[in-house]
């Protein structure tokens, strides 16, 4: 157990009710563990959305939240319906480009979000625009002077920051939206780009090109037209690195000493004289799929706290003729089944919270967080009544640590409570090591900051808490890193499961925390999103 490891078994209550420290310790490893081996069985076919797994695994969260005792979050339903539209983009010809030879998958892909049947570039010309990027709070536009219209823009991944290093421009080294290969897109789009190609490089992307292998093929989801606000251009495309040196090549262009110049805010875009052309034909269709909804009601039954923990993995894809299943069984059944074992935490509890605690599994985040986006456009809570957001995506499976890792750190006041939590394990707080990566941009927390609730994204840590967990960070490190998005990701006797209990405590309390208070948690002095929770709070 964990305290015979003398991690953190405390002495004493740091909260009121009674029954604190008996929930505290109740999470049940064994129920945990048969929850993610159930979610990632290949009978759930990788929990995509709108499939039979899918369906299996709404209907697992249904009925859990109910033997628990929870109530309905959505007008007397736990469901949340989700429209969906999903493409699948199959390129009719290759990318063509001179007389470069490209291989669909191997070093291209291409897809649209637009619902047409055929569509595609025909000798649209090539400009690059560095980062591709329209920021007028950091004097910086990409675009400035420039018509793109019916035209393809080449764009380099991730942001000035992160290529400079230099804390003054951008946040340095701390990725920023402006790097998320989906504002490229849009901001294309906004520009009156026909198309975009993203030059895919391991570092500032901070994954592989396996991943967009996986990722970018089969069905990809997206919400209606109805739902969306944002533009899209008629192609997405991304290709290797190893491409690009030959399109600059083709082009005239030495690759370096562009990509060399796009880090100034003097960078003009540079028309490459190479035309694209590329047909994709669309397999378009309409479906639904659902969030699942749970509260347990406090004292202040409309102030909520809200965990949320995404269900959908990419679920089974054709890879060259060879069917695959990626089960998911780290991102997110892990998540997943956290939400079941908080729920059962809190139903523990002697008396019931100030707050109403609420769950929210979402469906197809990793089409685009398309479950939270539309929970935060049709909440069931109105927004300015969720004092904060705890997401779980992808528990910490590397053993016990000694500190706790945050993303986004800084962001919210939300970290005061988590650090109170930490305490009670003789951990601290710190900065999540890889800013650059822009994960706080990447998961559903996301969809509610924008429309500025506080939202937590932690767990892990940067330090084992001993050499014997430090055996297992390194053993266990490796296959999280090597099987992200990839089939490998598979259920694991082998895992450091104490860390899953540990974290799972830690959010436990944090919730705890701010549903046992009076205070509102806002983003701090400087956060991006401290504007729209202000905003908000006005209205209560």
């Amino acid at each position: 157990s964990i305290c015979a490891l003398g991690f953190f078994c405390a002495t004493q209550l740091s909260a009121a009710d009674s029954k604190f420290e008996q929930a505290y310790q109740s999470f049940d490893l064994s129920e945990i563990k048969s929850h993610i081996k159930t979610l990632s069985s290949d009978e759930f076919g990788g929990r995509a959305p709108a499939t039979k797994g899918g369906k299996l695994t709404t209907e697992l969260l249904v009925n859990a939240f109910k033997s628990l005792g929870l109530k309905p979050g959505n007008k007397g339903s736990f469901l949340q319906s989700v429209p969906l539209m999903s493409i699948v983009s199959q390129p009719k010809t290759s990318l063509n480009i001179g007389d470069i030879e490209f291989d669909y998958l191997k070093n291209f892909v291409a897809n649209s979000r637009k619902p047409e049947k055929q569509i595609g570039l025909d000798n649209s010309d090539l400009v690059f625009v560095g980062y591709g990027i329209n920021a007028p709070e950091y004097n910086w536009n990409d675009y400035d002077g420039l018509d793109v219209k019916g035209k393809t823009v080449v764009v380099l991944v991730n942001d000035p920051g992160y290529a400079t290093q230099n804390p003054e421009l951008f946040n340095g080294n701390t990725m920023t939206y402006y790097g998320r290969w989906i504002y490229k897109y849009e901001e294309a789009a906004r520009q009156g780009a026909a198309g975009a190609i993203i030059i895919h490089e391991t570092k500032p992307a901070s994954y592989g090109w396996n991943v967009i292998e996986s990722s970018w093929s089969g069905a990809q989801y997206h919400l209606p037209a109805s739902e969306v606000n944002e533009p899209a251009i008629d192609v997405e495309m991304w290709i290797s690195l190893e491409k690009a040196h030959e399109l600059f090549k083709k082009a005239g262009k030495d690759f370096l000493t562009l990509k060399q110049s796009a880090k100034s805010r003097d960078f003009k875009a540079v028309p490459l004289g190479l035309k694209a052309s590329i047909q994709l034909e669309n397999t378009i269709e309409t479906s639904s799929s659902n969030n699942v909804i749970a509260t347990i009601e406090g004292e202040k039954k409309d102030e909520h706290v809200v965990y949320m923990a995404h269900w959908d993995h990419i679920g089974t894809v054709e890879v060259n003729g060879e069917k695959r299943i990626y089960n998911g069984a780290h991102d997110n059944a892990t998540g997943t089944a956290g939400l079941i074992a908080i729920a059962k935490a809190f139903k523990k509890l002697e008396t019931k919270p100030k707050r109403s605690v609420t769950f929210i599994a979402v469906t197809a985040e990793e089409q685009g967080r398309l479950g939270s986006r539309y929970f935060a456009n049709h909440p069931t809570i109105p927004l300015n009544k969720i004092a904060g957001l705890v997401n779980m995506d992808s528990l910490n499976i590397t053993g016990l640590k000694s500190n706790v890792r945050v993303v986004g750190f800084g962001k919210s006041e939300l970290e005061d409570y988590l650090a109170q939590a930490a305490k009670r394990q003789n951990r601290n707080l710190v900065p999540e090591p890889t800013p650059e990566r822009g994960y706080y941009y990447r998961s559903d927390h996301f969809s509610l900051a924008k429309k500025g609730v506080p939202g937590l994204s932690s767990g892990g840590g940067t330090e084992p808490l001993n050499p014997e967990q430090a055996k297992i960070a390194e053993r266990v490190s490796k296959m999280v890193s090597n099987c992200y998005h990839q089939a490998c990701d598979e259920y694991s006797e082998e895992w450091g499961w104490e860390g899953v209990i540990a974290d799972l405590q830690l959010f436990f309390e944090t919730g705890y925390l701010v549903a046992s208070t009076d205070s509102w948690p806002n983003w701090k002095a400087g956060t991006e999103f401290k504007a729209a929770r202000d905003a908000m709070m006005k209205k209560q």
